[in-house]
């Protein structure tokens, strides 16, 4: 009998735990009976009761697993270590909050049997913040016109990864890695199942708007060199706009020296708008050089405090 593997990264999710335990439980009793189950909840140093909630559960049924980071090392970070961690045939990478339903996975199991080592959810709808879905809907958008490789649009990691996959991730020596870019860049061909994103059914998201911007930049800087190109060539044709300009105005003021006056309004929008490209793409140049600066340290993507019901041990070799 085969075994799937339900991974769901946690942080501050007690109102969700119990939840999550009888939904994945109950597609397993019924629509997933033929399958082993194992649930593998990865917590990034929740400070309510969530550990406790899921201690309880690993007493009570062997097949959840959990473990426990060391601190919080991020969203990106946890759930990718958690999903290279799985142990069985297939693992799922679902999230705690639930507003992708689980009853989707049937679908994905179904699709997974027929061949395709990778799964992928595609949020056809949502019922999230409209404007917040179409912030998301520009941004992939965005992506996928400056990324070398093809982006999967509304693709947030929810999907089944067969163990092939998964053993070619834990080889990876990246401590920053971007999972939505892997899959589409070195994942094998895969299928894609649409389904409805719900709301948020309990407690409040972790989420605020720096960790959305450092999604976003990950994503932008591991998966494109567009930006950096498009500020070495606007640097370049700004270059030879304000040469052309200087040898313009170095012959007027030649051809007539008492009259012709240079203008001071055209030189401060000149130098602000300048000053102002050259900050903007500074920023960007900072974000590539933090995320090469990480990758360089090489320091491990998460520290694990401890495990609980694993078969396998962290410092086992593949």
């Amino acid at each position: 009998m085969k075994t799937i593997t339900i991974v769901v990264p946690t942080y501050n999710e007690e109102l969700n735990i119990q939840n999550i335990y009888e939904r994945v439980n109950e597609l397993f009793q019924n629509q997933l009976k033929e399958y082993e189950m194992e649930l593998l909840f990865i917590d990034n140093a929740s400070k309510d009761s969530t550990r406790k909630l899921i201690e309880e559960l690993t007493q009570k049924d062997k097949r959840v697993q959990a473990i426990f980071n060391a601190t919080n090392f991020g969203f990106s970070k946890s759930s990718f270590y958690g999903l290279t961690q799985a142990e069985g045939d297939a693992a799922v990478l679902m999230y705690a909050d639930m507003q992708d339903p689980p009853e989707v996975i049937p679908r994905m199991v179904e699709e997974w049997e027929k061949g395709h080592r990778i799964v992928v959810g595609i949020k056809s709808k949502s019922r999230e913040s409209k404007i917040m879905y179409f912030v998301r809907s520009i941004y992939y958008k965005l992506l996928t016109k400056i990324s070398e490789t093809e982006h999967i649009e509304h693709f947030d990691g929810f999907g089944l990864y067969d163990a092939s996959f998964i053993k070619e991730l834990r080889k990876l020596n990246d401590p920053l890695p971007y999972l939505r870019g892997l899959v589409a860049e070195i994942g094998y061909e895969r299928a894609e199942v649409e389904y409805e994103q719900n709301k948020r059914e309990k407690g409040k998201t972790s989420f605020n708007f720096m960790r959305y911007y450092d999604v976003a930049m990950l994503g932008l800087t591991s998966s494109s060199k567009a930006v950096l190109r498009m500020a070495t060539f606007l640097g370049m044709g700004l270059s030879a706009i304000c040469f052309l300009l200087a040898i313009v105005t170095l012959i007027l003021k030649l051809v007539d020296w008492s009259y012709y006056d240079v203008g001071t309004a055209a030189i401060i929008i000149g130098i602000f708008f300048v000053g102002g490209v050259q900050i903007f793409f500074l920023g960007f140049l900072g974000e590539y050089i933090a995320n090469i600066n990480i990758r360089t340290m090489q320091h491990p993507i998460v520290l694990e405090d401890r495990r609980i019901n694993m078969k396998r041990n962290n410092t086992d070799a593949e």
